[in-house]
C-alpha cells in the first residue's frame, strides 16, 4: 500500500507540473494555446505508441472512440486557455467540477446507482467549486474556461466508463492521443512559435507531465484497489497550490482555499463510501 501511495503522490504532482509548464508557455512566452494542446497529444502519443498500437487497431470504427477524443481534445484546449488567464490553483479547483459532472452523467446515462449520502457529497463539492469560481462576483474568463474544461472532462470520464467493457485500456489511451492529434491538427497551422531551447524544454515538460502522471496512476491502481487510492487524486490541488506559489508567486485567497477543502472532503468521503460498497457476486 505504501508504495502505491508514493506512486500516486508523484503522479498527482506530475500533472500540475505539466500544466505549470503550459502556463509559462502561454502566459509568459506568448505561445499559442493551440500549439501547446497539439504537442501535448502528439508527444504523449508518440511515447505510448510502441506499447499500445496493437490495442487500438480494431476500435477506430466505433464512433464512441471519436466522440471521446473530441471531449478530451476540447477539454484540454479549454484548460490550456484557462491556465493562460487565471492562477494555477484556481484553475485546478474549478476544473474539479469534472468528477461531479461524471457522477451525474453516470447516474443519468449509465444508470449507475447513487445513495442519498453520495448526492449530498456531490452537492458539497459543487458548492466548493462555486466558492472558487464565484459566478457574478469575482469570476474571471479564465475560471469560466476552467469550468468548461471540467465539464468536458466529466463527460470524458463517463465516456471512458461507457467504453470500458468493449475497448482495452491500451486502446483507450492510444485512441484519445491519436484521435486528438487528428482533430487539433487543422487548427495548429500558423500557430507554431519561434523555437528556443526554453520553449522546446517547456513543450516536452508540458506534454510528458500529464502523460507520466496518468501512466503512474494506472500502475498504482494495478498495485492496490483503485477505490482505496482514489482520495489521492485530490493531492493535485495541493500540488497546484505549491507550484503556483513557487513558480508564479500566486497564493489562493480564503474563498479558493475553503472551496478546495470542501472538494477534497466531498471527494475523499465519496471514495470511502465506494470502497465500503459490497461487491456483487460473479454470475
Amino acid at each position: 500500500m505504501l508504495k502505491a501511495m508514493l506512486i500516486m503522490l508523484v503522479a498527482m504532482s506530475a500533472i500540475p507540473a505539466g500544466d505549470a509548464a503550459s502556463k509559462i508557455l502561454t502566459s509568459e512566452l506568448g505561445v499559442a494555446p493551440t500549439y501547446v494542446v497539439w504537442t501535448r497529444f502528439l508527444i504523449g502519443g508518440l511515447v505510448i505508441l510502441p506499447f499500445t498500437w496493437r490495442a487500438g487497431l480494431s476500435v477506430w470504427r466505433d464512433w464512441r472512440v471519436w466522440f471521446r477524443a473530441v471531449l478530451i481534445a476540447l477539454g484540454i484546449s479549454c484548460i490550456t486557455r484557462a491556465l493562460q488567464l487565471a492562477p494555477l490553483a484556481d484553475v485546478f479547483g474549478a476544473f474539479f467540477i469534472g468528477p461531479l459532472v461524471s457522477f451525474l452523467l453516470s447516474v443519468w446515462l449509465l444508470k449507475e446507482r447513487a445513495s442519498a449520502v453520495q448526492a449530498v457529497l456531490v452537492l458539497l463539492g459543487f458548492v466548493g467549486v462555486l466558492l472558487i469560481v464565484r459566478p457574478g462576483f469575482e469570476a474571471s474568463a479564465g475560471l469560466g474556461w476552467a469550468l468548461l474544461a471540467g465539464c468536458l472532462y466529466g463527460a470524458f470520464l463517463t465516456a471512458s466508463r461507457w467504453l470500458a467493457g468493449s475497448v482495452a485500456l491500451g486502446g483507450l489511451m492510444i485512441t484519445q492521443m491519436v484521435g486528438s492529434v487528428v482533430l487539433v491538427t487543422p487548427f495548429v497551422f500558423g500557430q507554431f512559435p519561434e523555437f528556443t531551447p526554453q520553449i522546446a524544454k517547456l513543450t516536452v515538460i508540458s506534454a510528458l507531465g500529464s502523460m507520466i502522471g496518468n501512466v503512474l496512476m494506472l500502475f498504482a491502481y494495478k498495485m492496490h484497489e483503485a477505490s482505496k487510492l482514489a482520495p489521492f487524486v485530490y493531492f493535485q490541488l495541493i500540488s497546484a497550490v505549491v507550484l503556483g506559489w513557487l513558480i508564479f508567486g500566486e497564493w489562493p485567497d480564503v474563498w479558493v482555499i475553503t472551496g478546495m477543502c470542501m472538494i477534497v472532503v466531498a471527494g475523499c468521503a465519496s471514495a470511502v463510501l465506494q470502497s465500503r460498497r459490497p461487491i456483487a457476486p460473479r454470475t
